[in-house]
């Protein structure tokens, strides 16, 4: 898939805020400092579409990219950041939740992992609400730069064990060399193409 334009639409924290459902539209989800906003400008060949910072915790709103004019992105708050104020973390769970349980244009979520680490409970729970709602997901490793080519493929293998899912379904991508670029889009574009809703 060639991305040829992306803008920014608007933020939101509920649905009277979200664009009109037209469209359809792909979210990213993961922990907080887990390099989401370095996968989005990677993939949409920009380099500040989405703010990235190194303080974890600062996308606090659902963040809509019009792309190709033709589907949107979501960028959905990061979880599982204890320093994010208790009020702001209580009110996530309940406008991420609003919005995937509702959203009848989403034709997938891109959860995405630090390759680094074993997943917790959070992303368990993740996946298991999104197959309780099937809704089609594509698991993203991120950082693979980080490791060297046999710790990629080792904590591969480990992460697919903790998520009983096969190794090939999860996709091992870095924003510095661009390894999975082209994989990721590709999955993506076919969640696009797909007939579910």
């Amino acid at each position: 898939m060639l991305i040829t334009s992306a803008e920014f639409v608007t933020s939101a924290t509920e649905p009277s805020h979200y664009p009109p459902a037209a469209l359809p539209e792909i979210a990213f989800a993961g922990r907080s400092n887990v390099g989401k906003s370095s996968l989005i400008n990677k993939l949409v060949n920009r380099k500040q579409l989405v703010k990235t910072s190194s303080t974890p915790g600062r996308t606090q709103l659902l963040n809509f990219f019009l792309i190709n004019k033709a589907f949107h992105f979501v960028d959905l708050p990061g979880y599982g950041y204890a320093k994010v104020p208790v009020p702001i973390r209580k009110k996530w769970g309940p406008m991420i939740e609003t919005y995937l349980s509702t959203r009848n244009t989403l034709k997938g979520v891109v959860l995405i992992i630090d390759i680094r680490r074993i997943p917790g409970s959070e992303e368990r729970n993740l996946i298991d609400w999104l197959n309780h709602f099937k809704i089609p997901m594509v698991p993203v490793l991120t950082k693979s730069d980080k490791l060297s080519k046999t710790n990629q493929i080792r904590q591969q293998a480990a992460i697919a064990k903790f998520f009983s899912i096969e190794k090939n379904d999860l996709t091992i991508f870095s924003a510095k060399s661009e390894q999975g670029r082209e994989a990721v889009l590709s999955r993506i574009e076919y969640l696009i193409n797909s007939n579910f809703i």
